[in-house]
């Protein structure tokens, strides 16, 4: 049943979660190290369970693979569908996000400019390229077909849907690197069973930043008007302030397979074990 690196464990007698380390600091956590944890020697029958192992390409078979053995993931695969690709999610908050087209082949820029116009910003249906601005901010047609001769080689981008995005004037933190899209004041939000259960910068790396008390209300109520439009139990919701004052979506993903960002992830697993301790 699991996978070489896998573990299965009971947090709390509260919460099972799958993992398995991949060496990326914002997203592994050693949950024996803060809560307790056991390894039953058998399982029960039937058990739901969060994981934390990073991305499966082929989630949909390994949920079928873990149901046939009693063990079932937080999220079905429609649900792994509508929380990560942006083609799933997109039609529920087409008024709190850019406006967006996408392609199931790479397009032409003249596609593209009928669309949209120029600047876009252009990204996988679930991610960009570790954030290169120069394969995300696209201000004109040649800079474009750059781009998707470089999307066509990125192992990252080449089996991804490209999506093109309206480019919105966001509020700036900082520049950072040369080829890095700049930081905006920008929040990832985790959202468990319709509960926030943490949030903090997105760009967690570079100069500090936060919100004050009225942005983290609008911020907030953005979030959690997401989590009840795309209803899925672990859901993550990145959300960014327009130079206007206008919060917005970024973009939304599974829970399971999301960074923590500038989250704590000690608070946020706390949070939702004090959820299911409610329940």
């Amino acid at each position: 049943m699991l996978r070489a690196g896998e573990d299965l464990f009971q947090v709390e007698e509260r919460l099972w979660v799958l993992t398995a380390p991949t060496g990326q600091g914002i997203y592994d956590f050693g949950f024996d190290r803060f809560f307790p944890c056991r390894r039953p020697y058998q399982l029960p029958e039937s058990l739901e369970v969060v994981a934390r192992v990073g991305v499966w390409n082929d989630y949909a078979e390994r949920h079928r693979e873990l149901a046939s053995e009693g063990v079932r993931l937080v999220h079905s695969p429609e649900q792994h569908l509508l929380a990560t690709e942006l083609p799933h999610w997109y039609p529920r908050l087409t008024d709190l996000t850019p406006r967006s087209v996408w392609y199931d082949e790479r397009p032409d820029a003249k596609t593209v400019e009928d669309a949209l116009g120029w600047p876009v910003f252009v990204k996988g249906e679930r991610q960009t390229s570790r954030h290169r601005k120069s394969l995300s901010i696209i201000e004109g047609p040649e800079q474009f077909e750059l781009a998707m001769a470089a999307y066509a080689k990125d192992p990252i981008l080449h089996w991804q849907r490209v999506v093109c995005r309206e480019l919105r004037p966001l509020r700036r933190v900082e520049e950072g690197a040369p080829d890095r899209i700049p930081s905006s004041f920008e929040f990832r939000t985790f959202w468990w069973r319709g509960e926030l259960v943490g949030w903090g910068p997105y760009w967690w790396q570079g100069s500090p930043y936060t919100m004050n008390e009225l942005e983290q209300r609008e911020a907030l109520a953005l979030g959690r008007d997401v989590a009840r439009r795309v209803d899925v139990p672990f859901l993550v919701v990145d959300v960014a302030q327009e130079v206007s004052g206008r919060w917005i979506v970024i973009e939304c993903n599974d829970g399971q397979e999301s960074g923590y960002a500038g989250v704590s992830p000690f608070a946020l697993w706390r949070n939702i074990l004090e959820l299911e301790r409610a329940r």
